[in-house]
């Protein structure tokens, strides 16, 4: 079944209070349709880049069958957090004007504890070759960014996924790198499954598929300060990467596979 790709786009009407997790900042808010949201601001840490990752990884994720909350474009106007007390935070608000990106916050959900909670080894291994597709270091034991929410397992947090762009360097080694990261995965000890979950997450991601994905990322997030490229080019490099990694997916299917054997 097709999905048009197309996100909403709100205007974010109050901030209610920060999100103290790591260097990003993000923010509980309330937006003009009545619903909060966790914000990620691209005044922070990584700026547009970080929201580039949350956007493509939260996509596909989603593209994947994965739960995912809704994700959002979301417009700070230019005097918003003018009254706040916080300089740190009201620097944060004053650099991230336009257009922003928000998670549809979810009410009740609770940090997803491994050890508290179990799940089966197919949804573990789809889990790890998302990550390891769209190269996202940080889903480990320490910080799994998932959570339990109606007794289902919710994705969270591709901030520091598509790590190769913020040197934007050599872009086709990073596509067939083998992702040693997935040494620290907080499955990969329940990841028994993965050729049979490579066949199944490459139909379910076509080339099309990507290609819709990447499109969604606004214009004025590709327009890169000290940047030969255009916003275009930039786009198809996101688009590219996708492609070639997804076809040569075994060479990180082999580094799962060995990693295992080593560890366990």
């Amino acid at each position: 079944m097709k999905t048009d790709y197309q996100l909403r786009t709100v205007n974010v009407m109050r901030y209610i209070s920060p999100l103290r997790e790591g260097g990003s900042l993000p923010a509980l808010a309330e937006a003009d349709d009545g619903f909060n949201y966790v914000l990620k601001f691209r005044g922070a840490g990584h700026g547009v880049k970080m929201l580039i990752s949350e956007l493509l990884g939260g996509e596909i994720a989603r593209r994947l069958k994965f739960k995912v909350p809704e994700l959002v474009f979301a417009n700070l106007d230019e005097a918003f957090g003018r009254s706040e007390g916080d300089e740190e935070i009201q620097d944060l608000l004053k650099n991230s004007k336009g257009l922003n990106l928000a998670l549809h916050f979810l009410s009740g959900a609770f940090t997803f504890d491994p050890v508290a909670t179990e799940i089966d080894n197919l949804l573990a291994s789809k889990v790890l070759w998302l990550d390891a597709y769209i190269t996202n270091i940080d889903r480990t034991i320490k910080n799994t960014n998932m959570l339990w929410w109606n007794k289902e397992l919710w994705l969270i947090d591709h901030g520091a996924s598509f790590y190769f762009h913020h040197s934007w360097n050599d872009w086709e080694k990073a596509a067939l790198s083998p992702f040693p990261y997935v040494k620290d995965h907080v499955f990969l000890s329940q990841a028994r499954d993965m050729q049979a979950v490579d066949e199944e997450m490459k139909k379910l991601l076509s080339d099309e598929d990507l290609k819709e994905i990447t499109n969604l990322i606004p214009l004025e997030w590709l327009i890169w300060e000290g940047s030969e490229q255009s916003p275009e080019e930039i786009r198809k490099v996101y688009y590219d990467f996708l492609v070639l990694r997804k076809n040569h997916s075994l060479n990180f299917i082999k580094e799962i596979e060995n990693a295992r054997k080593t560890l366990f």
